[in-house]
């Protein structure tokens, strides 16, 4: 029908199997700890990298939330959704988009960086 339908779900809960069916998928994360993904993200990733499936029929982008005073593990959630899901076929759309906490931007000043990425994904899927 032409109508593209979008669907936003919180990690909690989630595995693998929510990415297995393909599609496309935007995976907006912090990090926590040392350089961990968050505690609601924690069965979504280990899911993927316990399971390991073929994701070749998944495209997706990553949005990383960090704060780079924590240099080494800055948005390092992000960093290892992007790692594994590449590993397993996926294919990422654009670049990572990195927001850092310590860079006096608001989260909901910064809020508007996904929907641009989201917004330009279609251009980034032709190429």
């Amino acid at each position: 029908d032409g109508e593209t339908r979008v669907q936003v779900r919180v990690m909690d809960g989630l595995d693998a199997t929510v990415l297995t069916p393909g599609g496309l998928f935007l995976v907006c994360t912090s990090t926590y700890g040392q350089g961990d993904v968050p505690d609601n993200a924690k069965q979504l990733y280990e899911s993927l990298v316990a399971t390991r499936p073929d994701l070749a029929n998944v495209q997706y982008g990553v949005v990383a939330l960090g704060d780079r005073t924590y240099g080494d593990t800055f948005c390092n959630g992000g960093r290892r959704f992007d790692a594994i899901l590449s590993e397993l076929g996926a294919r990422r759309i654009g670049d990572i988009l990195f927001h850092d906490a310590s860079s006096g931007t608001l989260a909901e000043e910064a809020a508007s960086a996904p929907i641009t990425l989201v917004v330009n994904w279609p251009a980034l899927l032709k190429k």
